[in-house]
């Protein structure tokens, strides 16, 4: 008898749950998937005829002077040649240069020019190279009908991921990297929790699309992980025999 009530208590209870009349969802309107707040910051764009940086960048080199560089090894005054012309031309006796200051997420802007008179073959020509966060080289070399290893042409990953298109423009005319850098995370144990990621334009085209970097990106040997933080941007005074390149409009953007 006892269990008969309770089954009709249970089915009684079933059936009212069924019947109850729930509100339908709100009809969707356009207003419910959009925010107001916080509003994008207003940033002035770079003259296109002037070539100047956005508003909001920080000025590597301007033409004017190296004030923002140093020596990479000994963080003496930087060595390097200014030009009249509102160039910096690498000195190869002097050494790296880099950035007094550090970064770790950024958009870097960087134009450079192999001379008209540029000698030599393979990495024997127009040999330089962007350093993010001082450890992930983007490669600068004289790609224009110059043969070398994929992996080590201009718009490279040195040593680790060729450039998606060759984009070289002949030599004493000027090239252009933006370049996009995601920096890495770590785990306690020294290891990537992210790995560093970087998108490369070179003279508008896209040679780099979002690649993961190994590593450091070593001349002999393969790609080490060495946890660290914030770094500096460094130019390579390559000791190729070639003559040297030059570099203007320099800026860059913390992410």
């Amino acid at each position: 008898m006892n269990k008969l009530f309770l089954t009709a208590v249970c089915m009684v209870c079933l059936t009212a749950h069924a019947q109850t009349n729930y509100p339908e969802p709100e009809p969707m309107r356009a207003g419910m998937s959009e925010f107001w707040t916080p509003q994008p910051a207003i940033i002035t764009p770079g003259d296109i005829q002037t070539n100047s940086a956005p508003s909001d960048a920080i000025t590597l080199f301007d033409g004017k002077d190296l004030s923002a560089w140093e020596n990479a090894t000994d963080k003496s005054p930087a060595q390097w040649t200014v030009n009249k012309n509102k160039t910096l031309t690498v000195n190869k006796q002097a050494g790296d240069i880099q950035t007094k200051q550090t970064f770790e997420n950024f958009q870097l802007h960087i134009e450079w020019c192999i001379p008209v008179n540029i000698a030599g073959e393979s990495q024997g020509r127009g040999n330089s190279g962007v350093y993010l966060q001082g450890k992930y080289e983007v490669q600068i070399l004289d790609s224009y009908k110059n043969a070398t290893y994929a992996n080590g042409q201009a718009g490279s990953i040195y040593k680790q991921s060729k450039p998606l298109a060759n984009a070289m423009r002949k030599p004493g005319e000027w090239n252009v990297y933006d370049i996009i850098y995601s920096a890495p995370l770590f785990k306690e144990d020294g290891t990537y929790r992210i790995p560093p990621c970087v998108t490369v334009i070179h003279n508008g085209v896209v040679v780099q699309n979002h690649t993961s970097i190994l590593g450091t990106t070593e001349y002999i040997g393969f790609p080490r992980v060495e946890k660290h933080g914030a770094g500096p941007i460094v130019l390579q005074a390559h000791g190729d025999p070639s003559a040297p390149i030059s570099f203007r409009n320099i800026w860059i953007r913390e992410l």
